[in-house]
């Protein structure tokens, strides 16, 4: 699903990603882990097209990112804390972005919500929402397209112990869909639960740990 060759990344004088390579098979899930600043969210962003490596190259779905797509299609993503209009109810900001592709409707965007535990009637607004109901409402945006793909950055960020058990089950419900999940995490509980492959990034570098 996601091949990764030898991509590095240079910011100004900062050395970001250096020489990376990776394949990330598709129906698992394929954790990242590593300290901040590691580089891991970089990666993310090169994945999705939001940044362009400084050299090497990135294959999603069969397609070189930057010249064949801008973005790789059908990719569902959570990179750092997720953006919503502050003064709109959580379905509004989701029908507001549904309706900006028309691929789903209100009634499928109120499924993806029931799905992560929010209710799409609740008309309070996203600024009065939890840090972990603003999560929830990240991973609906992120699935409510129904894509092949997900890219998901500190995903349990800001949920409760009742919020993370229910976030590991969906996750690994969709695995069992058939999706590739792309996560990464401070948390090893998450890793050893969800992940079939391992990788730790460290100053730049990539390395796949074995045993997963």
């Amino acid at each position: 699903m996601v091949d990764v060759k030898n991509v590095s990344l240079t910011i100004g004088k900062n050395e970001i990603l250096k020489s990376v390579t990776a394949s990330f098979e598709k129906g698992g899930i394929h954790g990242l882990i590593g300290r901040n600043g590691s580089g891991k969210t970089m990666l993310m962003k090169c994945i999705c097209g939001f940044i362009k490596p400084t050299q090497g190259m990135i294959i999603v779905n069969g397609k070189r990112v930057g010249k064949d797509c801008d973005f790789p299609d059908s990719v569902g993503i959570i990179i750092e804390t997720p953006g919503f209009i502050p003064y709109y109810s959580g379905y509004k900001n989701l029908k507001l972005l549904a309706d900006l592709k028309k691929k789903i409707t209100g009634e499928q965007v109120k499924a993806a919500m029931r799905h992560v535990g929010l209710d799409p009637e609740l008309k309070r607004h996203v600024k009065k929402y939890s840090l972990g109901m603003r999560q929830r409402l990240g991973l609906a945006q992120a699935i409510m397209e129904n894509p092949e793909l997900l890219i998901l950055d500190e995903p349990m960020n800001g949920l409760d112990k009742e919020g993370v058990a229910d976030m590991r089950k969906y996750l690994l419900e969709l695995k069992e869909q058939g999706k590739t999940i792309l996560i990464a995490s401070h948390s090893t509980e998450d890793i050893s639960v969800l992940c079939d492959t391992v990788c730790e990034m460290d100053k730049g570098v990539l390395t796949k740990l074995s045993g997963w």
